[in-house]
């Protein structure tokens, strides 16, 4: 396991197990839940970042951006509570994400599924269950993407709704779906862990034009995403075309 990847999956697994500890609690419910939650972990993983790598700058959802960050070379990308919705309702799949984005690129990470019991990190890479014979897809259980039913039906997917962006894409690591198709909107902090833990698996990531995802940007919108087996890629890629 690389130090970077390490420290991502320790600070990530110490994040869950607050949110943990404070939904257990019950002091707070909803919105006031999500926000407590929010904040907490935020701190937690920003101390831990500047403790072991003080110079380092970090983009958090939870945080004012410094644009500084745009010049660096390396720069952590963290969403401390991805799924808020999900984690205020009792719900397992959400998630914490801690990434480190290199160059651009989503070089190490880890993404937490504290509700699981799972930590799932770019080193040591996991190993992608083999494919079924239908595949299947994870969408949004609210609002599902038009363009990625779309996809489904033409490819005869079983359709998975599920909650938070870590969630969905680490389903896909993990053998309990194949296809994670969005295209309804994100951040940086909602892709960045997941897809380097599932470039580092060997699964196909994406923007939904086929074109690479980039990170550290000084527009952190990143709206489009596909994590998927190559093999998915090569024909749903031009069916989005």
């Amino acid at each position: 396991m690389t130090d970077d990847a390490l420290l991502a999956t320790a600070i990530a697994a110490e994040a869950g197990k607050l949110l943990l500890a404070i939904r257990a609690e019950g002091r707070e419910t909803g919105k006031a839940l999500g926000d407590r939650a929010d904040a907490e972990a935020n701190a937690l993983i920003l101390d831990r970042l500047r403790a072991a790598r003080p110079d380092a700058f970090v983009l958090s959802e939870e945080s004012a951006d410094d644009k500084r960050r745009c010049a660096a070379a390396q720069t952590w990308i963290v969403d401390p509570l991805d799924g808020t919705r999900e984690y205020a309702e009792g719900r397992d799949d959400w998630a914490v994400h801690v990434a480190l984005a290199v160059g651009g690129r989503a070089a190490a990470g880890a993404v937490a599924l504290p509700a699981l019991g799972i930590t799932l990190s770019s080193s040591p890479a996991p190993i992608v269950p083999p494919a079924p014979a239908r595949p299947r897809m994870v969408v949004s259980r609210t609002r599902p993407a038009p363009q990625a039913l779309a996809v489904a039906e033409a490819i005869g997917a079983e359709l998975i709704p599920m909650g938070s962006a870590g969630a969905k894409a680490m389903a896909v690591v993990r053998g309990e779906a194949d296809i994670y198709l969005h295209a309804g909107g994100q951040y940086e902090w909602d892709s960045c862990a997941p897809v380097a833990v599932a470039l580092a698996a060997g699964l196909h990531a994406s923007r939904i034009d086929g074109t690479p995802l980039y990170y550290n940007c000084q527009d952190t919108w990143l709206p489009d995403l596909l994590i998927c087996r190559h093999a998915d890629a090569a024909r749903i890629l031009p069916l989005i075309a």
